[in-house]
C-alpha cells in the first residue's frame, strides 16, 4: 500500500518570507519571486521535496494574508453571536461572494489549508506582534489543521525570538522552530522536519526517509568538497616546468604559465563547487573570489594579497613573485636568484640518490624547476576553505553576492608551511593534471588517491 505524499501549505503575512523557505528547502534559487513589494505571490505554487524520486512531500506557495483584520470581522458577523464550528464558519465564506471579492487572496490561502496535511505559519521574527498576526492565527485555527510557527530572519539584529515564542505558547502553538532562509542552518531545517514528526504521527517514517537523505546528502556534499579542494592543491603543488638557469625570458614566460594554469584550475574547482551546493557563477562577489576573463581581482600571486590574508611571507620570496624553485625545498625557502646561485653543490642537498639524481644532474648542468611557493598554496587554500564556510551557511534565498570574508584562523596554511600530503605531492610532478599528462602507472595513481583522501580528511576538519 503506497502512502500519499505529505500536503505542506506555507502561510503567513506578506513579505515574512514564505518563498524564500521553499526556496531554501527546495534548494532552487529560481522557485517563484521574491521581492520587498507587498503581495508578490498571487497564487498557489507547488514544488516538492523527493527522495530517490518518490515525493515526499508537496510543498505550496500561497498569497500572503492581507486583510485579517476585517476578514475575521466578517466571519463574526457571519456568526451572529452562535457558536460555530470552525471549519463550518470557514465553508460558509468560502462559498459566499466575499470570497471571490474583497477576500480572495485569503480564500485561496484558506482553501489550501484546508486541503493539507500541515500549515507552516512564517514569521518574520523582526517584525513586532501586531493585531494582525493573531487575527491570522485565529482564523488559521478554524481550518483544524497543524499549524506550526517558522520563524524567519533569526540570524539577523533585533528579532523578537522570544516574544514570539511567549505568546504562540499563550495559544497553544509550541511546535515553533527557528529557521533562517537567508543564513541557511543544516541542524535547523533538521530540527524543523523532526518538529513536523511530531505533529504529524501517521507520516513519521516518511518524514524520517526526508531526514535521513538530508543528512546523507550534507555529508556528501561536505566529502565531495573536500575532495575537490585536495585535488586542487595536489595539482598545483605538484606542478612543475623545467627551466634553464641563464635563459631569464624563459623563466618568465613559464612563471607566467603557471599563474596562469594555477588560477584557471582554482575557477573550475570554485564553479565545482557553486554547482555542488547548487549556486550559480552570477552569486559570486567580483571583490571576493571572482574572476574576470579567467584572471583573480585579488591576485593569488601578490604578496600584499598573502598578507591580508595573514599568511607568512619571507622577504625572498615575496620578489620571486611566490613561483619558486624545487630547490627551495632544501634550501630554507630562497628566492630563484639564491637558490640558481648555489649550483652544483647543491647536489650534497639530495645525498645522491636516486630519486634525486636527475635532479642533481640538472642542477650541475644549470637547470632547475619552477613551481608554486608554499605561501601562495597557503593562500589558495585559504580562500577555498572560507568559500566553502561561506557555502554551507548560504541559503537558496539570499540574494546577495556571496561574500567570503577572511578570519583569522591561525594554522599550518597561514605559516606558509605544507602538510606532509602536500610534501609528498611535491616530489611526484605526475600527479598534477595541471601538466597535461597522466601517463603515470596505476600504482603511482593509488598513491595520488591515497594522498588526495588523506589531505581530504584534514580539509573537512576545517569547514
Amino acid at each position: 500500500m503506497s502512502i500519499s505524499p505529505i500536503k505542506v501549505a506555507v502561510v503567513g503575512h506578506t513579505n515574512t518570507g514564505k518563498t524564500s523557505l521553499l526556496r531554501t528547502l527546495t534548494r532552487d534559487a529560481e522557485f517563484g519571486e521574491v521581492s520587498y513589494s507587498p503581495s508578490t505571490t498571487r497564487h498557489v505554487e507547488g514544488t516538492a521535496l523527493l527522495v530517490n524520486a518518490r515525493t515526499i512531500i508537496e510543498l505550496y506557495d500561497t498569497p500572503g494574508l492581507e486583510d485579517s483584520i476585517g476578514l475575521l470581522d466578517e466571519l463574526d458577523h457571519m456568526v451572529e453571536g452562535k457558536r460555530v464550528d470552525g471549519r463550518a464558519l470557514l465553508q460558509k465564506f468560502l462559498n459566499s461572494d466575499l470570497a471571490k471579492r474583497e477576500f480572495e487572496q485569503e480564500a485561496k490561502v484558506l482553501r489550501q489549508v484546508l486541503a493539507s496535511d500541515l500549515a507552516l505559519y512564517v514569521i518574520d521574527a523582526r517584525d513586532q506582534l501586531h493585531g494582525k498576526y493573531r487575527d491570522e492565527l485565529t482564523i488559521l485555527a478554524y481550518t483544524t489543521r497543524p499549524i506550526m510557527p517558522v520563524l524567519n530572519f533569526v540570524a539577523g539584529a533585533e528579532v523578537k525570538s522570544d516574544k514570539w515564542r511567549e505568546y504562540l505558547a499563550r495559544i497553544n502553538l509550541h511546535a515553533v522552530v527557528d529557521f533562517d532562509t537567508v543564513v541557511f542552518d543544516h541542524q535547523g531545517e533538521r530540527r524543523l522536519l523532526e518538529k513536523m514528526q511530531t505533529l504529524l504521527d501517521h507520516h513519521y517514517g516518511l518524514l524520517q526517509l526526508l531526514i535521513d537523505d538530508r543528512e546523507s546528502q550534507w555529508t556528501s556534499q561536505k566529502i565531495t568538497a573536500a575532495k575537490l579542494l585536495a585535488e586542487l592543491l595536489v595539482d598545483v603543488t605538484a606542478y612543475r616546468i623545467r627551466v634553464l638557469n641563464k635563459d631569464e625570458h624563459q623563466q618568465q614566460l613559464n612563471s607566467e604559465l603557471i599563474r596562469e594554469k594555477t588560477c584557471q584550475h582554482e575557477q573550475r574547482c570554485i564553479n565545482d563547487l557553486l554547482r555542488l551546493f547548487r549556486f550559480s557563477p552570477e552569486d559570486f562577489e567580483p571583490g571576493a573570489l571572482s574572476a574576470t576573463d579567467g584572471k583573480w581581482e585579488r591576485n593569488l600571486f601578490d604578496p600584499e594579497t598573502l598578507k591580508e590574508f595573514g599568511v607568512s611571507v619571507g622577504g625572498s620570496a615575496a620578489k620571486g613573485g611566490m613561483i619558486g624553485l624545487m630547490v627551495d625545498l632544501f634550501s630554507g625557502g630562497m628566492s630563484l636568484g639564491v637558490a640558481t646561485a648555489l649550483g652544483a653543490g647543491i647536489g650534497a642537498v639530495w645525498g645522491g640518490t636516486r630519486e634525486y639524481g636527475q635532479k642533481m644532474v640538472d642542477q650541475v648542468r644549470g637547470y632547475s624547476e619552477l613551481c608554486v611557493a608554499n605561501a601562495t598554496i597557503g593562500l589558495l587554500a585559504l580562500r577555498q576553505i572560507q568559500l566553502m564556510r561561506a557555502l554551507l551557511r548560504r541559503g537558496h534565498a539570499s540574494e546577495a553576492k556571496i561574500s567570503v570574508e577572511f578570519t583569522d584562523n591561525p594554522g599550518i596554511w597561514q605559516k606558509g608551511e605544507l602538510p606532509n600530503e602536500l610534501k609528498q605531492a611535491r616530489y611526484h610532478p605526475e600527479w598534477s593534471k595541471l601538466a597535461g599528462r597522466r601517463w603515470f602507472a596505476n600504482s603511482e595513481d593509488e598513491r595520488r588517491n591515497l594522498v588526495i583522501d588523506a589531505l581530504s580528511q584534514r580539509l573537512l576538519s576545517q569547514f
